[in-house]
């Protein structure tokens, strides 16, 4: 009924991308964040564009996904620390310029859900499936709570919780793998959703029974190269019979 494997006895989901419309909001702000900076540092830089946030930060926790982005273009910052003000020209800095800015969007605009997740996920429930958010994001609890879909949802694990306990961000499976944990099933019988190149190569990394790549925005085909199992640009796709 639900498109998956037999074996399959638990669904865990990426949350910005898969579940709620924040993909777009945290794409960009990062546009924002990184083209301020390199206006003002390298001007000689190219704008950030899509296929960087998709390449080098997209499901990432934000100072890797900012060391990845500038290592791509050649630019080392020092470090700093996570007390550093928001814009400080470190790592920290820009990560923590991105948390401020996008915190503002949260509470101004709130969270869209995509229809067709709130969907899956009421039908996983009724099948009695158990479910997952798992997100690199430390607004977990909010974006979740703002959408209206935590009665559907068995376990998050989000950045705060990954901080805590030291995971390791995706595409290290660390994430994936405390949620299985947490539901009590191992990895072989749950099944991952995610929308980000990264989040595929964690669900690969981590030895799940089945990875499905959402397209939300034309990248099949990368998905796919990744280790998706079956790729789709829409969850319901996976309730039509057969």
């Amino acid at each position: 009924m639900l498109g998956l494997p037999q074996r399959i006895r638990a669904c865990l989901f990426d949350m910005d991308g898969v579940v709620t419309q924040t993909a777009t909001v945290h794409q960009a702000v990062w546009k924002r964040v990184f083209d301020d900076f390199l206006q003002s540092t390298y001007p000689g830089q190219r704008p950030f564009s899509l296929e960087d946030y998709r390449r080098y930060v997209d499901g990432k926790p934000r100072a890797d996904g900012v060391r990845d982005f500038l290592a791509h273009r050649g630019i080392v910052l020092p470090e700093g620390s996570p007390t550093d003000p928001p814009g400080a020209v470190t790592v920290h800095g820009l990560a923590q310029r991105k948390d401020e800015l996008f915190r503002r969007q949260l509470n101004d605009h709130g969270v869209a859900v995509y229809p067709d997740a709130a969907r899956y996920l009421e039908a996983v429930k009724n099948a009695g499936l158990l479910a997952a958010v798992v997100t690199a994001s430390v607004h977990g609890a909010e974006v979740l709570a703002s959408s209206g879909l935590s009665r559907l949802i068995d376990v998050r694990i989000d950045g705060i919780i990954a901080a805590r306990d030291g995971l390791r961000g995706k595409p290290a499976p660390d994430t994936f793998l405390a949620a299985a944990r947490a539901l009590g099933v191992p990895p072989a019988q749950g099944a991952v959703f995610e929308d980000a190149l990264a989040g595929v190569l964690a669900g690969r990394a981590g030895g799940f029974g089945y990875v499905v790549g959402v397209d939300r925005v034309g990248q099949a085909s990368e998905l796919r190269a990744q280790g998706a199992d079956v790729v789709i640009a829409d969850l319901e796709q996976l309730l039509a019979p057969s």
